[in-house]
This record gives C-alpha cells, sequence and structure tokens, in this order.
C-alpha cells in the first residue's frame, strides 16, 4: 500500500499495520477502490442538500458530480454525503425549527469521519447558514457552493418575483382586482428553474454573505443556478478545497471579526433579508466571536442601501449578476471592508475584489445615489422589546415608519388564522396588528408568521400596509412595516404576551423605539397574573430544542452547541 501523507487527517484511518486500518482499507475495496485510489490523497466530504421535495436544490445531485470532477482533478478523493435538506416550502411548522438539527449533523458527519476537507451545497434558507455554523465547529478546511438563484419569473410580459409577488397578487385576489384564472396563470409562471428566490430574500442574502466571509470562490453566490458557469464554479470549488488541506487553510482561519462585520456591511448593502440577523449571530457564535443587535444597527446607521432588488427595490437576482453580481457591489464598498484579511482562495479579500465592476447603476446604484442612505434594517428597542426586534424599514410605506395605533391582538397562528377576516374584527388602517406566541418556543421554531395577514374588509378598501408586531420571522421575500422578533418572546413571559386589544403600540424607526402606551406598574400587574404556557413538546428532538433554544437576539442556537469547550477528535484506531 502506497503510504499516507503524515499531515492528513483521514490517514488516522488508513495508514498503518493495524487491524483498524486493515479493515477500514479491505472496505475501501469493498466500495471498489484500489488502496492507491484514496491513500495519501486528501479526501473530500461533498455535503449535499439535495432531496427530491427541494426545488431549490433539484439540481445538486449534478453539481455534485462537478465538484467530484473538481477533487479528482486536483488529487484528492471524494466522498458524498447526504445530509438535511431543510426544503423552506414544505417542511413544517418551519425548517428553521431545523436549523440546528442540520449544523449537529454537519460538525458530526465531518467530525467522526475519515475526510480532512469539506465542501458544502445548499442554500435554500437555512441550510446556508446551518453548514456554515457546523462546519465552523468542525473547523476542516471548507468551501461553500451556493446553489444559486432561479431565473426570473413571467407572466403577461410582467417581470415575476418568487415571494414577493406572491404575497403582492395573493393580496390582490383577496382584494378581488385579479381573477382565479389570473392566479392560476401567475402559479405557472412564478418559479421556472432550479434554484433559490430569485429575489433578495433569505436564500440570496445568506449566500451572499458567505461570500462576504470569504467561504465561497468570488462571485459563486451571484451566479444563476442554470447558468453554465455555475457548472465551472462547482468543479473550481472541487479543485480548490483539495488545495486548501494542502496548504492547510482551515474555516477558523477565514472567519474572523472582521469577516463578519464585512458580512454585516455586505447584508445592509444589498437590503437583505431580516433572518440574517439571527443567523449570522449564530454563526459568530460557533467561530467563538461576540456579535449583537447592537452591532448590526450600528453598520445600519453607516452602510446605504446599493441593490435595487425586490423586495426593497426593482430589479431581480438575475438582473444583479448581469450588472456585475456581488463582487460589483462590493468593488463600491471597498473603502469600508477589510480587504487585508484572508479568504478561501489563500488571497486576500481585495485581491478577490480586484477587476470587479458595475455594468448597470439602475440595478446596483453608486455609493452617491442609493436607495436608502442607511442600511434598511433598524433594531428597535423599548417596553415592548427589551432585548430588541428587528424591522426593515426600507420595505415599508414610510408614512408608517413612525406610528402610535391601537392594538389588535391574536394569541397564536391559529387564533389569527381564525379571526383576521371576521367582518366584525374592530380593525382599521390605523390599528397595529400584534400576533404574540410566534417566537423559537411558541412558534414552535420561529416560524415565518410575521408578515402578518391585513384583514380581507381592508384590503378592498385599498389598503395595502400596515403596522404589524409579532415575535415571529417573516420570508426574507415579504414586505411591509412589520415589527420581527421581538424579543424576549411571548412564550417565555416577553412583554408581547401582555398586550391587550386597545393598548397603543408606537412604533418610531428613527428613535428605534417599539413600546406599548402603559405604564411599568400596569405591566408589572400583567405579569404577576401571567400564566406559563406549557412545553410545546414533550419527547424527541422537539423537546431537546425547546429545552435548549436561545432567543432570537441570541441566533436562536443550542446553548451547549454555540458554547467554548473541546469535541475531542476521535479514536480512528
Amino acid at each position: 500500500m502506497k503510504p499516507a501523507q503524515r499531515n492528513l487527517r483521514s490517514a488516522e484511518w488508513f495508514e498503518g499495520e493495524g487491524l483498524r486500518a486493515f479493515s477500514h482499507n479491505a472496505r475501501m475495496r469493498q466500495l471498489g477502490m484500489n488502496p492507491e485510489e484514496h491513500l495519501g490523497k486528501p479526501v473530500i466530504a461533498i455535503l449535499n442538500t439535495w432531496s427530491g421535495i427541494n426545488p431549490c436544490h433539484m439540481h445538486l445531485r449534478e453539481r455534485a458530480k462537478q465538484v467530484e470532477r473538481g477533487v479528482w482533478e486536483a488529487g484528492g478523493y471524494p466522498l458524498e454525503f447526504p445530509v438535511s435538506t431543510l426544503s423552506e416550502t414544505y417542511q413544517k411548522p418551519t425548517p428553521m425549527l431545523y436549523r440546528n438539527m442540520l449544523s449537529m449533523e454537519t460538525e458530526e458527519i465531518l467530525r467522526s469521519y475519515p475526510v480532512d476537507g469539506a465542501v458544502l451545497m445548499g442554500g435554500c434558507d437555512k441550510t446556508t447558514p446551518a453548514l456554515l455554523m457546523g462546519a465552523a465547529s468542525a473547523g476542516l478546511p471548507t468551501v461553500f457552493v451556493p446553489a444559486g438563484p432561479m431565473l426570473r419569473g413571467n407572466w403577461r410580459g410582467e417581470k415575476l418575483a418568487s415571494g414577493t409577488d406572491m404575497w403582492r397578487f395573493w393580496d390582490e385576489k383577496r382584494a378581488g382586482t385579479i381573477s382565479s384564472a389570473d392566479w392560476a396563470e401567475i402559479q405557472s409562471g412564478l418559479a421556472r428553474s432550479p434554484g433559490t428566490c430569485m429575489t433578495m430574500g433569505t436564500a440570496s442574502t445568506m449566500t451572499a454573505a458567505a461570500e462576504a466571509l470569504g467561504l465561497t470562490l468570488p462571485g459563486a453566490s451571484s451566479i444563476p443556478a442554470v447558468d453554465s458557469a455555475h457548472y465551472r464554479m462547482a468543479a473550481a470549488s472541487g479543485t480548490r478545497v483539495v488545495e486548501m488541506v494542502r496548504e492547510g487553510l482551515t474555516i477558523g482561519d477565514v472567519l474572523s471579526a472582521e469577516a463578519y462585520e464585512d458580512a454585516i456591511r455586505t447584508v445592509l448593502a444589498l437590503g437583505g433579508s431580516t433572518n440574517s440577523y439571527i443567523h449570522l449571530i449564530a454563526m459568530a457564535g460557533r467561530s467563538q466571536i461576540p456579535l449583537s443587535l447592537d452591532d448590526f444597527d450600528r453598520l445600519s446607521r453607516e452602510v446605504p442601501v446599493l441593490a435595487s432588488v425586490q423586495p426593497a427595490g426593482e430589479h431581480l437576482m438575475e438582473d444583479f449578476y448581469y450588472a456585475g453580481g456581488l463582487r460589483g457591489l462590493l468593488s463600491r464598498l471597498r473603502d469600508s471592508l477589510h480587504l487585508e484579511r484572508i479568504t478561501v482562495t489563500g488571497r486576500t479579500f481585495g485581491e478577490d475584489l480586484e477587476g470587479a465592476e458595475v455594468h448597470d447603476s439602475a440595478v446596483i446604484r453608486p455609493v452617491d445615489d442609493p436607495i436608502s442612505v442607511e442600511g434598511g434594517l433598524a433594531v428597535l428597542r423599548g417596553n415592548l422589546a427589551p432585548d430588541g426586534a428587528v424591522i426593515k424599514y426600507v420595505a415599508a410605506d414610510p408614512s408608517l415608519w413612525k406610528h402610535t395605533g391601537p392594538a389588535v391582538v391574536f394569541h397564536g397562528y391559529k387564533d389569527l388564522q381564525a379571526r383576521i377576516n371576521e367582518p366584525s374584527l374592530d380593525v382599521t388602517k390605523d390599528s397595529v396588528i400584534v400576533l404574540a406566541g410566534g417566537g423559537p418556543k411558541g412558534g414552535p421554531g420561529m416560524p415565518e408568521y410575521g408578515m402578518l395577514p391585513i384583514p380581507d374588509k381592508l384590503l378592498k378598501e385599498g389598503v395595502r400596509d400596515m403596522v404589524r408586531v409579532s415575535d415571529a420571522r417573516m420570508s426574507g421575500t415579504s414586505y411591509g412595516a412589520c415589527v420581527l422578533h421581538v424579543a424576549p418572546e411571548a412564550h417565555v413571559g416577553g412583554p408581547l404576551a401582555l398586550v391587550r386589544d386597545g393598548d397603543l403600540v408606537t412604533l418610531d424607526v428613527e428613535a428605534r423605539v417599539l413600546r406599548v402606551e402603559i405604564s411599568d406598574e400596569e405591566m408589572a400587574r400583567r405579569k404577576a397574573a401571567w400564566t406559563a404556557p406549557p412545553p410545546k413538546f414533550e419527547r424527541g428532538y422537539g423537546a431537546l430544542y425547546y429545552e435548549h433554544i436561545t432567543q432570537a437576539n441570541e441566533g436562536c442556537d443550542f446553548e451547549f452547541l454555540s458554547r467554548p469547550g473541546v469535541n475531542p477528535e476521535p479514536n480512528a484506531h
């Protein structure tokens, strides 16, 4: 047998004359591999989130073959591992409930098998942070391959945006301005190819954040899923991770405090998803780097929104790619970025941006002509959200940025569904719709309930936006004056649980305030009378989740995964 390189982690499984090494190599022969095909070569795990029910990832089985080709060409040995798919459309009550499960799966696969490096394949909302959280904990050389956005939709010559236009036309259907036949045509034209939502939803926001962190090849996050450049990027990623193993460049070398700050700046300049706040805090926690909502709000006051991509702008991800993609946008932020830090390329972040240009300033705006002079995402505090709440105000009606109105309160999503369209509901366009019970424990899993529906009777009156407040999340494709992630959540006794119909609720984006206009004494009386609801789960993964999940402002991670400490290497022999 050809001796393995001593510096390879996989050599602990395959090298030597002991019984374990004999058994491991015998089983490799069972897999059809002669020793010279894997001994002494970097073994690369390809973690693939493909499944038959995830349309965003329906092309990843094919892309994995291109990654394998790149690994083989660089002299490595690829091993593909199927991991949890987290389909945003189908997994209930929400894939957010299972993000941490995929992160655990990722960490433990990379830790427990004979692998030297990893290529992570994902994109649909929760897969990106989950894979990166687990890989950050595992600490191996790692490259992320984004699934890429789908092609833009089409309906009667109008560009359709997945998610964003679904919400918009659903409101129009409920208001009676489009027909059932129109609605059926829209359904057929909304999602035309493999890939993630082609808006600046959570998927595109988080894959862009991964690129800004330095974990993808330059430009990878903007490439449409079906473009031939996506094939080439996948193969090049396989080649590069083999080189990283030989160089000893790990994910920990890339994920610095400066990298996370640049990722936040990128999200803000993109007008990105509110979900990024939760995910980046969780990812930074795995890197043992402190990150808080205050960091996001501080940077939001400095960074302009430059990407005119729905829902905060006019265009779609395909347009963004042709306009110069993320590299083009980052070239306009160069003066505020940490250009000397290392990326997975082995070069500096600044070197990766060399030659980047913007080809369409209507899509990627100049710094002196932004969509918004500030980042468009604000962190709110007050007696209703002592630990913070967030709003994507750039996607809301500006007339609602400062608003006080009487609360119309719903306790749980079922209550909302049952009563929101009752003709007798005491609600006007000036009301503040409040949903309590949509948080990490109360949801359960913090589902995307936060784009609370406008009552049918108000839609028919022409109302298209209202102030809405919840401890839930909303899709990054959504829009409106929706205050989200209120912490602590209602289920654990947060102030949101104490709001009553008719209480005046004040939102003031400029002052960063969210409060209910009642006295501290009245709040204390209500809290004393509050009764904690029973746990949502009695057994299984749900019970594990319920007992260990942190609040939204802490990243909704499991405390035992984000804490510092040793997870020892297995004894391969």
